[in-house]
C-alpha cells in the first residue's frame, strides 16, 4: 500500500503546483495530464485511487471556499465534548490517540538520557521520517524526494541532547498505524508522547479535540486556553508541532479561512486536507463555481 500511495502522491503533487499556479485559466484534466505526460484517464484513476475521489471532487475539497465552510461548521469545535467512538472516523481522535507529555525537567534537558530511534518510509504524502520512543511515537515529519537529511537535521534539534539511532524495523510499524484508516482502533490506541514547553503541550493537546473534516483558527485555540491575546505565540507552537498529521496541525487555517503556512508546505497542506475530505465525505458541492479559490 503504502509504496503505491506514495507514487500516487507524487502525481498529486506535481498537479496541485500547476493548480495553485494556473488556477485562473481553469486547467482541464486533459491539460493537468498533458504536463504529467499521461493520459487523462490515468490521471483521473491515479487521484481516486489516492484520494478516494474524483480529480474534480478533490479540487473542490481543498478550495478556499471549503476551509471556510470547515471554520463555519466548527465554531464550537473546541468547545465541544465528543463521545469516543460514537461518530467513526470523523471524531476528535481520528487515530484514537492516547498520549503523554515528558516532564518539564526532562524538556529541559533537551533529551539527555533518551533514546530516539528514527527510520524514513514511503507514505501517502512524499516520505515520512518517523522517531520512536519507548514511550511511543515522538515525532513524525515529511520530506520530499532528496530532502531526508533536511527534515532529519530540523528533527534532531529540537532534542540536541538525545540518543539518536536509525532502526526503520522499529518505526516501520507505525506507518500502517497512522496512516492506514482501517488500523484506527479504539482497542488499540495510537501512542504519542508530547516533547515541549508547558505551552506547547497545551497547545498540541487542543490540536488533537480538531475532528477529521473540521478545522479551527489560531484565535479560537489562544481563547480556548484562556490566552485570547496570545495568537502569535499559539501559531509558533503550532509550527513547531514534532508530530505532524497525528497532531493536526494542518486543520488550524486563518480567520478568513485562509491556508496559512505549513512548515512541511502548503502543497502538502492542501493534499492532506483534501485527502481527509474523502475519508469523511466532508467535499462541497461547488458545481456554480466559476473557478477554484486557491
Amino acid at each position: 500500500m503504502a509504496d503505491q500511495r506514495f507514487d500516487d502522491y507524487s502525481v498529486v503533487r506535481q498537479t496541485l503546483q500547476t493548480i495553485t499556479e494556473t488556477w485562473r485559466s481553469q486547467p482541464s484534466l486533459e491539460q493537468l495530464a498533458a504536463d504529467l505526460n499521461m493520459q487523462p484517464i490515468q490521471l483521473q484513476r491515479v487521484f481516486t485511487r489516492w484520494a478516494g475521489l474524483t480529480p474534480k471532487q478533490f479540487l473542490q475539497a481543498i478550495t478556499l471556499d471549503h476551509a471556510r465552510a470547515l471554520l463555519r461548521e466548527s465554531a464550537s469545535v473546541l468547545d465541544t465534548s465528543y463521545e469516543v467512538g460514537l461518530s467513526g472516523p470523523s471524531r476528535l481522535h481520528d487515530l484514537f490517540v492516547t498520549h503523554e507529555a515528558m516532564t518539564p525537567g526532562d524538556y529541559r534537558r533537551r533529551g539527555e538520557g533518551l533514546l530516539i530511534q528514527y527510520g524514513f518510509h514511503p507514505c501517502p504524502f512524499g516520505y515520512v521520517l518517523i522517531m520512536v520512543t519507548d514511550k511511543g511515537l515522538a515525532g513524525l515529519a515529511f520530506a520530499d524526494p532528496g530532502e531526508e537529511q533536511t527534515a532529519l537535521d530540523d528533527m534532531t534539534r529540537r532534542w540536541p541532547a538525545a540518543t539518536f539511532e536509525e532502526n526503520p524495523d522499529q518505526t516501520r510499524p507505525y506507518l500502517d498505524r497512522v496512516f492506514d484508516p482501517q488500523t484506527w482502533s479504539q482497542d488499540t490506541p495510537l501512542r504519542i508522547v508530547l516533547i515541549g514547553t508547558d505551552f506547547e503541550v497545551r497547545v498540541w493537546e487542543t490540536l488533537l479535540k480538531i475532528p477529521l473534516g473540521r478545522a479551527t483558527t489560531y484565535a479560537d485555540i489562544a481563547t480556548s486556553l484562556g490566552k485570547p491575546t496570545a495568537t502569535r505565540a499559539v501559531g509558533t507552537a503550532v509550527g513547531k508541532n514534532p508530530i505532524s498529521f497525528v497532531v493536526p496541525c494542518h486543520r488550524v487555517l486563518g480567520a478568513k479561512g485562509n491556508l496559512c503556512g505549513y512548515h512541511w508546505g502548503i502543497t502538502r497542506k492542501r493534499a492532506i486536507l483534501g485527502w481527509e475530505a474523502g475519508l469523511s465525505g466532508a467535499v462541497l458541492d461547488l458545481e456554480s463555481q466559476s473557478e477554484f479559490q486557491f
